[in-house]
């Protein structure tokens, strides 16, 4: 579900600022070509809710890694498109998208740091085992 949801913003990252912007899911040590992307999962939590249903709460951070000289008003820029690009996404295979809640940002040391929530509801199917045939016998008295 997590890599779904980071695909869906990957993709919806692609569609807002072409390929021009490198999008990573891992950590880079060396070599990080600005301006990029960085997109992480934070704690994400798994609560019962009724019955088979559950709960699930994603919090996610996208980190931009800005390329000019003016970090703060770049940064501040690609926050702006962010709003509006994270609104909705759609994971792969569903038709219908899931909303980002809690959406706020911040500029830490140049880098631009956009929390996002894609809570959904998940439903847990266990597997049944089908029952073999029974026969049985039935008499009346009288």
């Amino acid at each position: 579900m997590i890599n779904s949801i980071i695909d869906a913003i990957s993709i919806s990252l692609n569609e807002e600022f072409g390929d021009g912007y490198e999008i990573h899911m891992e950590e880079i040590e060396q070599g990080l070509k600005e301006p990029c992307f960085f997109v992480q999962c934070l704690n994400p939590t798994n609560e019962l809710f009724l019955g088979k249903r559950y709960f699930r709460r994603n919090r996610l951070c996208i980190q931009y890694f800005p390329e000019s000289a003016e970090k703060q008003r770049e940064c501040n820029g690609v926050a702006e498109r962010l709003w509006q690009c994270l609104e909705y996404v759609t994971l792969d295979g569903d038709t219908k998208p899931i909303r980002g809640t809690k959406m706020r940002y911040e500029v830490v040391d140049g880098v631009l740091n956009f929390f996002v929530n894609y809570d959904c509801f998940v439903y847990k199917v266990e597997e049944e085992t089908a029952m073999e045939e029974i026969s049985e016998n039935v008499t009346v008295k009288g």
